[in-house]
């Protein structure tokens, strides 16, 4: 018998509610999705079965925040058929393809118009319909730069992200005198968690700033340029939401009612990218205490091609390789599609769901 593809991991209060009644889509509250770039990928399926069949079942508001690739997939989960719109978005990802000199990486100028044009032409044309959606709020996470990184500049950049690195290397909120947390949400109804852990703004999310807020929480130092000045936003350059919210470890205990459902690629939820060195920043929190996460168990991710999850490191190692690396992420896709099967059948009939701790 194959080993379970599929872990459920809970809060306590989620963990008492899913041994009491299972799980129900009526108890969806908010749905966050991490970055983490190409290990998104195997959500996909998972997705496509949530967006595209489980939670239709139920007709309240859902809040989905995402920053980086989570943004991008719960953007695309607010169009009118997520389930084709999330498919979509996961072949727009692995196709991916950039100029660049032999043995260098691309231009970072580069890939920001080639990926830009990528949400236009998936996002931003249906921009009114990602917004007027019935069912889901968008809330997009970017991190914007303060002082000296409140521009992007070819010195200041990388002092600035090295003076952040040691900032925050000391307290997490010290990261706040560098890079602050600016969220463009759904106007309609406020994302309902308390976000005092972190300096935060909140900006209306509207067809004029949605694809510059998906750049910008997509756009990895260095690696992409940054977004200046945001439509509706404050000034200034805007970068990866991952890099203040990583894996999104906000204070979902101050919701009033309901349930976090978090599909993720991994059993912690990390709260900054520049907190994946510090590992007693890795531990769960009284703020998970109402979340349910879904992550693939660790003996089914060695099966998958070269034993891992796709990640960015697979740009380099196949280099101009580019059909071997969308060959071996499509497969991991398909393959992914045991995630969706076993969470389907483990809601099944409403049964109690016995879930492991969160650690």
């Amino acid at each position: 018998m194959a080993a379970p593809a599929l872990r459920i991991l809970a809060g306590p209060r989620a963990r008492q509610r899913l041994l009491e009644r299972g799980l129900q889509p009526a108890d969806v509250r908010v749905i966050p999705a991490a970055a983490g770039g190409p290990k998104g990928l195997v959500l996909n399926p998972l997705d496509r079965l949530l967006f595209g069949r489980w939670l239709p079942r139920s007709r309240h508001v859902i809040h989905l925040v995402g920053a980086s690739i989570g943004a991008w997939r719960m953007a695309s989960a607010c169009l009118d058929d997520p389930d084709r719109a999330l498919e979509q978005m996961a072949e727009a990802y692995v196709s991916q393809r950039y100029e660049h000199a032999p043995g260098r990486p691309p231009a970072a100028r580069h890939v920001s118009e080639v990926f830009a044009g990528i949400l236009q032409r998936d996002l931003g044309s249906r921009a009114l319909e990602v917004l007027a959606s019935p069912r889901y709020r968008l809330h997009v996470v970017t991190s914007l730069g303060r002082h000296v990184l409140a521009r992007q500049g070819r010195l200041r950049t990388p002092l600035g992200y090295a003076g952040a690195f040691v900032a925050n290397a000391l307290h997490r909120r010290a990261l706040g005198g560098w890079l602050e947390r600016v969220v463009f949400g759904d106007p309609r109804d406020a994302l309902p968690l308390r976000m005092a852990d972190f300096p935060t703004r909140r900006v209306a999310l509207d067809a004029g700033n949605l694809v510059p807020a998906l750049l910008a929480s997509c756009s990895i130092p260095f690696w992409l340029d940054a977004v200046h000045d945001i439509p509706g936003g404050p000034r200034g350059a805007y970068w990866d939401g991952g890099i203040t919210d990583y894996h999104l470890h906000l204070d979902y205990a101050s919701m009033a009612d309901g349930l976090v459902l978090y599909p993720h690629f991994g059993p912690q939820i990390v709260p900054g990218w520049l907190d994946k060195a510090w590992r007693r920043r890795h531990r769960a929190s009284p703020a998970l205490d109402n979340v349910v996460v879904l992550a693939p168990d660790p003996q089914w991710t060695a099966t998958l091609p070269n034993g891992k999850l796709p990640d960015r490191s697979d740009f380099q190692a196949y280099g101009d390789d580019v059909e071997g690396r969308m060959r071996a992420w499509r497969r991991a896709i398909a393959e992914s599609r045991r995630l969706a099967d076993e969470f389907e059948e483990r809601v099944a009939a409403d049964r109690p769901i016995e879930a492991a701790p969160l650690v």
